[in-house]
């Protein structure tokens, strides 16, 4: 059996330091979206894939990975963003086993109205407090730590 690799003290101040800092910026991100356009941040993160996305529609697979769920949860949201009528699904054309999810105009009307707010929240919440440098740092930290997981963000 493996031995366990503890952390330092300095790791361990690191690793909870940077849970605390998750948890604020989802945190306010889903307080901001609730407040101004009524959904969860991660309703909203799919729709902004599904509008990136050729023809604002991906298979249900595909919008699972870009959004990093699991296919239940996604499920779930898929069918309450189609109960607003934001999101439609449908069998593909050419393999009757794969549903793709499209992002309507109605959905993309209610993105487009959300994205001011929800990214003078980011900007507030993370980028304000850091110097230019300091952000440059961050997208070093984070692209290190997704390199393992394929070198790339899920949305890429």
């Amino acid at each position: 059996m493996k031995a366990t690799r503890w952390l330092s003290d300095d790791e361990q101040k690191v690793w909870r330091t940077y849970l605390l800092a998750n948890q604020l910026l989802w945190a306010a991100l889903d307080r901001q979206l609730q407040r101004d356009a009524g959904m969860p941040h991660a309703y909203y993160i799919i729709l902004a894939m599904l509008s990136e996305a050729p023809n604002r529609e991906l298979t249900m697979s595909e919008l699972a990975r870009v959004v990093s769920s699991s296919p239940s949860r996604l499920s779930h949201a898929v069918s309450r963003l189609e109960e607003f009528g934001w999101v439609r699904r449908r069998k593909h054309d050419t393999d009757g086993r794969t549903t793709v999810a499209s992002l309507t105009d109605d959905g993309f009307a209610v993105l487009a109205a959300a994205a001011p707010g929800h990214v003078e929240e980011v900007r507030s919440v993370l980028f304000d407090p850091l110097t230019t440098e300091q952000v440059e740092q961050l997208g070093e930290i984070v692209a290190a730590i997704v390199a393992p997981h394929d070198g790339r963000p899920p949305h890429l």
